[in-house]
């Protein structure tokens, strides 16, 4: 039969043993075959979302669809359609045989790949700055229970800063209350695989109902200015805090997988407050971070607050804040460093040399792609 080009796997029984395994061919092509119900299939093993290794995947519930490992795309193991909804999404498909109980496969595929055209996701357009004053949010990572609010020491200086920034300063200001979010905590794709961590998010692309795309689009395509406002907790930063941050990590694997700056041009700076004290250990996590996404820092990029490691009484804490004079002109003043550190960048762009970087992210990651 024309078309054909049998090539020989082996003995069939040996095949039967796993629902679904990943099998090169030839060093050339690689499939995902699975069996289920006496019944082989053969299909192509790069899922068509990021080239994910559908035979390291699984099986669904009913056996019918391979679910790829790294975003669990789903394609029939038999047909290589996606699932109900998604059928013009389909990887190569290629037919099986049995002789003298030895299972080939022509390699020759019965159907080609098509991937469905799917609308890019907003956060995913270049983020090329719109004109306009100077633009600065800042980020409250204390949690509390929204309903029963309680007096936050380090989101009262940041409103401080960004009040002043609206009103001294002329600029346009966000408040984000991680609080106020509903969004999941990073899933560890960059474990499955490099390629797996992708920008936008990988949670952000396939649920709608998460939440921190308001942080992406603040940081990544609207903010000149970030102020990052934390209590410490147990010597560090806020639960919410890491919780944001591990999901940002998209945003510096970027720079290690495609040399992608996402961040450019932009000001970071931090209020730090706690009864207890730490506050050069939490700011120098901070900074160390938020420089990995590329964040610029004015000069004394944070201020912070705290009464001492003995200082349980935290209601004389915030007390201290309240009254305190000293660190309201701070926060205020820090705005100011920052805005007027923006100002300079605004119209100096400092990433028209291309950036050579170093360390890890300067070795380029091989990841070959698979047929």
């Amino acid at each position: 039969m024309a078309g054909e080009n049998w090539y020989k796997l082996g003995p069939v029984d040996d095949y039967k043993k796993t629902p679904l395994k990943e099998i090169k061919i030839n060093n050339k092509l690689t499939i995902a075959l699975s069996f289920h119900n006496g019944h082989f299939g053969a299909i192509s093993n790069t899922c068509n979302h990021v080239g994910g290794p559908l035979g390291k995947g699984r099986l669904d519930d009913d056996g019918d669809y391979v679910v790829c490992p790294w975003h669990n795309w789903k394609f029939h193991r038999i047909t290589g359609f996606g699932e109900p909804g998604f059928e013009d999404d389909r990887v190569p498909q290629y037919r099986l045989k049995i002789e003298n109980n030895e299972l080939f496969i022509n390699l020759n595929p019965v159907t080609t790949r098509n991937k469905k055209l799917h609308s890019p996701h907003p956060l995913s357009r270049n983020n090329t700055r719109k004109e306009g004053p100077i633009r600065v949010v800042g980020i409250s990572t204390t949690v509390m229970d929204k309903d029963n609010p309680r007096y936050s020491t380090s989101e009262k200086l940041l409103r401080i800063a960004l009040d002043h920034a609206k009103n001294d300063l002329k600029c346009d200001t966000l408040l984000i209350r991680l609080n106020e979010l509903h969004f999941r905590s990073c899933e560890g794709y960059y474990s499955k695989s490099a390629k797996a961590c992708t920008w936008p998010c990988s949670i952000t692309q396939m649920d709608s109902s998460d939440q921190l795309d308001r942080v992406y689009e603040a940081l990544v395509h609207w903010a000149d200015v970030i102020m990052i406002s934390t209590p410490i907790r147990w010597g560090a930063a806020s639960s919410l805090y890491y919780k944001m941050a591990e999901r940002l990590n998209c945003i510096q694997n970027q720079i290690t997988i495609q040399n992608k700056i996402l961040i450019k041009n932009k000001v970071a700076s931090f209020i730090i407050t706690g009864g207890q004290d730490n506050v050069q250990d939490v700011a120098g996590h901070m900074l160390g971070f938020f420089a990995e996404l590329g964040f610029l820092f004015p000069p004394f990029p944070f201020i912070a607050h705290s009464r001492g490691w003995s200082a349980e009484d935290m209601e004389n804490n915030m007390i201290d804040v309240e009254n305190s004079s000293d660190l309201k002109d701070g926060a205020k003043d820090l705005v100011r460093r920052c805005v007027e550190m923006a100002e300079i960048l605004v119209v100096t762009d400092i990433f028209k040399r291309r950036v050579v970087l170093s360390g890890r992210k300067a070795r380029k990651i091989e990841m070959r792609e698979k047929k």
